[in-house]
C-alpha cells in the first residue's frame, strides 16, 4: 500500500503543496539532502521511496540499528560508481539517523557535501540533539506531523478497497473502522497491520474482530463527544480529590482511547497551579516536565511521563488559593477598579520623566535589612484589596506565614 506518487501520500500536506521543497525535490534533478523528523508512522520511509520512484533514482537503505561506518561507506561508494557509470543518481534513505555515532555521521559528510547522493535521513528525535552540525546544516529540515483522525481512516479506506490491499475482498464496518483508527494513534502503519490482522479472521469485521485480532477490548470513547468530556471531568476530580488510582484510571482510558497525549499534559500542567498551587509548587514544575517529555518522546513511552506526573499531582497537598487569587484581581480590573500607578514606581528613565515627578522618592528594597521596604506598592484606591489568601495546607503553610507579616509591614502595622 505504500504511495507510488507524491499526490498518493496522506497527510503531510504542509510538506507536498506546489512549490514546497519535497516537490521541487521530486520536479528537480539536482541532488539534496534532507532530513525527515516525525513520529512513528507518518510517512518517512514512504517519502523517501516515493522520491526514488518518482526521479527513478536507485534506492538504497542503510538502518542505523545495525550498519556500521563500513556500510556507509560501501553505499556511498557504489553510488559514486554508478553515477560515474551510468549518470543515474541515488536517493540513500538512513533509517533512525539519530542512531548513528559521530563518527558514522561523519562518513556521510563528502557524499552530501559534493552531492554523489541524496541523502534522507529519517528520524523520531529532535535532530538539533541527535545529529552532528555540519551534517545538519548541510541538508533542509522537514518535520512531519502525526496523522490526523481523517488520514488514519483515509489510508484505511483505502487499503479496504485497493487491489494492492485487500480488493473490496472485506466489509470494514463503521465503528470497526472508528476503532482501527483510535488503536493506531496516528500511526499510519500500525492501522494497516490492525486491519490486515483483523481481514484475515473474518470477512466481515467488526469491533469484536478488532478486538479478537488485535488482543485489546474496544475503549468507548468519543474524542469529540460527551465522553470525551466526561472521561477528562473524572480524570481531573480524581486528581482533586487525591484519588491516584482513580486519575490513573481516566489516564489509561485517555491513552487507549488515542486521545492527544498533548491535550492530556495541558490539563495536567493546568491542575498544578490551580488545584495544588503553592501548597507543593514543585507539582508544576514535574507538569511541564512531563508535558516537554511528552512532547519530545511521544507515545506509548510518554505515558510514563503523564503518570508520574499525575501521581505527583494527586497525592500532593491542595490550594486554590492561586487561581482565586488570580480570578479575585481580574474581577476587580473589569469592574474597572484600576487606579494610577503611584508616581515613585512609575518609569523614569525616560527624558523629562524626573520633571513629572516619576521615580522620585522610589526605595530600593535591597538597600534595607531583609530586602523589605515600607511603600506604597498598589494604586491608592486599590490599597487595602486583598488577593492572595494562602491557606496551611503542605508547603504553603509557611508561605501563608511570611506572607501575613509581609502584608501587616507593607500595609503600615506592627512590623515584623
Amino acid at each position: 500500500m505504500r504511495p507510488r506518487t507524491l499526490d498518493e501520500v496522506i497527510g503531510q500536506r504542509h510538506l507536498l503543496g506546489s512549490g514546497t521543497p519535497l516537490r521541487r525535490l521530486v520536479e528537480s534533478e539536482a541532488p539534496m539532502s534532507l532530513f525527515l523528523w516525525g513520529p512513528p508512522g507518518t510517512g518517512k520511509t514512504t517519502l523517501a521511496y516515493v522520491v526514488s520512484n518518482v526521479t527513478k533514482r536507485r534506492f538504497v537503505e542503510v538502518s542505523a540499528v545495525s550498519a556500521g561506518v563500513k556500510d556507509v561507506r560501501t553505499a556511498i561508494e557504489n553510488a559514486r560508481r554508478e553515477l560515474g557509470m551510468s549518470g543515474r543518481q541515488t536517493v540513500l534513505f538512513v533509517d533512525e539517523v539519530h542512531r548513528f555515532n559521530k563518527a558514522q555521521q561523519d562518513a556521510l559528510l563528502p557524499a552530501v557535501e559534493n552531492r554523489w547522493v541524496t541523502f534522507i535521513g529519517a528520524t523520531t528525535e529532535n535532530p538539533f540533539f541527535s545529529v552532528i552540525s555540519p551534517l545538519l546544516s548541510r541538508s533542509l529540515l522537514l518535520t512531519l506531523e502525526s496523522l490526523t483522525d481523517d488520514d488514519v481512516g483515509a489510508v484505511l479506506d483505502r487499503a479496504a478497497a485497493d487491489e494492492r490491499g485487500l480488493n473490496g475482498t472485506v466489509t470494514l464496518r463503521p465503528e470497526a473502522r472508528e476503532q482501527l483508527v483510535r488503536l493506531a494513534g496516528g500511526d499510519a502503519r500500525r492501522s494497516l497491520t490492525y486491519l490486515e490482522a483483523a481481514a484475515l479472521l473474518a470477512d466481515d469485521v467488526t469491533v469484536e474482530v478488532v478486538e479478537k485480532a488485535v488482543d485489546k477490548a474496544a475503549v468507548r470513547y468519543d474524542r469529540q463527544g460527551d465522553q470525551h468530556y466526561d472521561v477528562i471531568s473524572a480524570f481531573i476530580k480524581s486528581m482533586r480529590g487525591s484519588d491516584a488510582d482513580a486519575a490513573l484510571h481516566y489516564l489509561a482510558r485517555m491513552v487507549e482511547a488515542g486521545e492527544d497525549p498533548r491535550f492530556i499534559a495541558r490539563r495536567i500542567v493546568i491542575f498544578a497551579s490551580e488545584d495544588v498551587g503553592m501548597a507543593d509548587p514543585t507539582a508544576l514544575q514535574v507538569a511541564v516536565a512531563a508535558a516537554q517529555a511528552v512532547d519530545f518522546i511521544g507515545l506509548p513511552e510518554g505515558r510514563i511521563n503523564l503518570a508520574q506526573a499525575v501521581i505527583h499531582c494527586a497525592l500532593a497537598p491542595k490550594s486554590n488559593a492561586v487561581v482565586k487569587a488570580i480570578g479575585a484581581a481580574q474581577a476587580d480590573v473589569r469592574a474597572g477598579h484600576i487606579g494610577q500607578v503611584p508616581a515613585h514606581l512609575r518609569d523614569a528613565h525616560y527624558p523629562g520623566a524626573k520633571k513629572l515627578g516619576h521615580g522620585e522618592a522610589y526605595r530600593y528594597p535591597h538597600d534595607f535589612d531583609h530586602g523589605v521596604v515600607r511603600q506604597d506598592y498598589a494604586p491608592e484606591e486599590l490599597r487595602d484589596r486583598r488577593y492572595y489568601e494562602p491557606t496551611t495546607h503542605g508547603a504553603e503553610a509557611p508561605v501563608a506565614e511570611r506572607w501575613a507579616r509581609l502584608r501587616t509591614f507593607l500595609r503600615g502595622g506592627k512590623e515584623g
